[in-house]
């Protein structure tokens, strides 16, 4: 369907209704290109016999049974060409989530050395989820081994009734940055493969990109000074009040203390 809104006529395309992990329909395919969004954290058998499977045994590790990602990543990487370029979008568990999927993170980065760029998404942005996702892009034959480029572009976006939006101007910072694999204060940084390791392998963006705004520093001295001038006008009108109420000739609220 997505194809087709884009004007991609079905014959371009072959598609296949089956259980991609299960049974993948394509598996004899390797491409250049690779673009998709898998269900987030979805369920899959997990059964051991997958470790037999080309797609997952060099690995050693199946992603858990309540939580697919890796397995969807396992899968596309599988198929993508020495030369192609893979983006997937992934919920943000992916990227620091230990057990079986933090030895997997690790042998993608540590023994192959696959992964190229993450990029930290607004929250709100996709239909059915308000959670943030991430991109996370793979080649086979990078053009920069030695370090990973984090963007956290969170923050760039267009608040909408519904859902927020990436404008044009926030798409293009993305593409710049990573062209580039430019460092900006608080938006990216080009991690170093020795700066991953020391973090145990995990992705976590704040951990390489600083987002924090210190607050400005409070005065105490004008505290005090603005909390004794609320008091005082709060008596000045306390006795206003009392002077009112023996005008009327009722009783006051206040005592006579």
């Amino acid at each position: 369907m997505n194809m087709i809104l884009h004007d991609v006529n079905f014959s371009s395309f072959d598609i296949r209704q089956e259980d991609t992990l299960e049974h993948p329909q394509h598996a004899e395919y390797r491409f250049e290109a690779i673009v998709a969004n898998p269900p987030f954290s979805a369920k899959w058998s997990a059964n051991p016999i997958h470790l037999q499977d080309d797609r997952f045994s060099q690995y050693g590790r199946l992603a858990p049974a309540s939580k697919a990602d890796y397995a969807f990543i396992q899968h596309m990487i599988y198929q993508l060409d020495e030369n192609g370029t893979m983006a997937v979008v992934m919920p943000h568990g992916v990227l620091f989530r230990g057990a079986a999927e933090g030895h997997i993170r690790e042998f993608l980065i540590k023994e192959k050395n696959y992964l190229d760029a993450v990029i930290g998404l607004p929250a709100n942005l996709f239909y059915g989820t308000s959670i943030p996702a991430c991109i996370l892009v793979f080649k086979k034959c990078r053009e920069n081994p030695d370090h990973i480029l984090f963007i956290d572009a969170s923050q760039h976006f267009e608040k909408s009734k519904n859902q927020n939006q990436l404008r044009e101007e926030d798409i293009l910072k993305i593409l710049d940055t990573y062209q580039n694999r430019s460092e900006e204060e608080k938006y990216s940084h080009v991690a170093p493969l020795s700066e991953i390791a020391e973090n145990g392998y995990n992705l976590n963006i704040p951990r390489y990109v600083d987002t924090f705004e210190e607050e400005e520093p409070i005065d105490l001295d004008e505290v005090v000074a603005e909390m004794k001038k609320i008091e005082t006008e709060s008596a000045d009108m306390d006795k206003k009040i009392k002077e009112y109420t023996n005008e009327l000739g009722i009783e006051s609220p206040f005592s006579d203390d």
